[in-house]
């Protein structure tokens, strides 16, 4: 018998996989949009489409010894959340009413845009530090959880939950 993810462990598992394409010399944060168990947009930090990346061009932040959770406007790179919701715009899909799974917290640029975009939740697996973002998703009701690996479920290969 194998065990069957759960669908967070699933959804979280694609975060981290999405992580990996990040180029920050930082960071690296993966970001999944879903509705209905189907994945509908995907995104990782990184800059935008056409411009050096960090890990090519340096990254400024870490030249200015900018500690983490300030300045974000300097930054070449654009959030995962960012991503992910931009993606989601350009292929015409709403994420109104979805999910969005991230390896990190997001940051209070990015809440404002999951709470505007209509996202319903977040689930997030490691902290950041933003209490101005904690602040908004409460006062938006926007459903924030933190990501608790569970023990997967016993899969028979035949067929079935156990």
């Amino acid at each position: 018998m194998r065990e069957r993810p759960t669908w967070d462990h699933q959804f979280m598992e694609l975060a981290v996989l999405a992580s990996k394409r990040s180029t920050c010399t930082r960071r690296s944060v993966g970001a999944i949009i879903v509705r209905d168990t189907r994945v509908i947009s995907t995104g990782y930090n990184g800059p935008p489409k056409g411009a050096e990346h960090c890990d090519v061009s340096g990254c400024i932040r870490e030249e200015m010894n900018v500690p983490s959770g300030q300045r974000a406007e300097l930054c070449r790179g654009i959030h995962a959340e960012q991503n992910a919701i931009i993606q989601a715009a350009v292929s015409g899909v709403s994420v109104a009413g979805g999910t969005l799974y991230c390896t990190n917290h997001p940051c209070s640029i990015c809440a404002k845009m999951i709470i505007n975009s209509g996202i319903s939740e977040v689930v997030y697996m490691e902290d950041y530090v933003d209490p101005v973002a904690r602040e908004l998703f409460l006062e938006s009701g926007i459903r924030v959880r933190r990501f608790v690996p569970e023990r997967q479920r016993p899969f028979s290969e035949s067929g079935g939950i156990q």
